[in-house]
């Protein structure tokens, strides 16, 4: 790929990653929460009280980024910790009352965010972003290690 198309596409992809986290902060904070912490709670709502190691796992972030997001939501009321049964050490992150009211709320802010952010596409365009969004973020996981003939 030559540099000017190279620059196009990563100029595009940065602008929207920076203008979607600036729009979801705009919508999340009436809800008084920081971008992050509706993906928390939204993924404790998808899949139940987890461990919170599999929680850093499933959000894609380091533990440390999500032992802050759980301290300060459980200090808003909106999640509890309690010790792993089976691992004192490991603390089980699952929803309260307040945090499963609260993800109603922000499916409508995540729905008023995609719907802002695909106006103007057409429907098979739109119903074909995710698969190539994932493969986007696929091909740029730092994490993946790769063999020297996927390069």
């Amino acid at each position: 790929m030559d540099f000017d198309r190279a620059d196009a596409l990563n100029q595009a992809i940065r602008l929207l990653s920076l203008r979607h986290r600036a729009r979801i902060t705009t919508l999340l904070a009436p809800l008084g929460l920081h971008p992050g912490q509706e993906a928390l709670l939204l993924e404790l709502a998808r899949n139940g009280p987890m461990i919170q190691g599999r929680l850093s796992d499933a959000l894609g972030c380091e533990p440390p980024s999500v032992t802050l997001m759980t301290r300060k939501l459980e200090a808003a009321g909106h999640i509890r910790r309690t010790p792993a049964p089976t691992d004192k050490r490991a603390a089980v992150v699952e929803l309260t009352d307040s945090g499963t009211a609260l993800v109603e709320r922000i499916k409508q802010a995540w729905c008023t965010l995609a719907e802002e952010t695909v106006t103007g596409l057409p429907e098979p365009t739109v119903a074909e972003l995710p698969d190539l969004l994932t493969t986007l973020t696929t091909n740029v996981d730092t994490r993946r290690t790769r063999r020297p003939h996927e390069r």
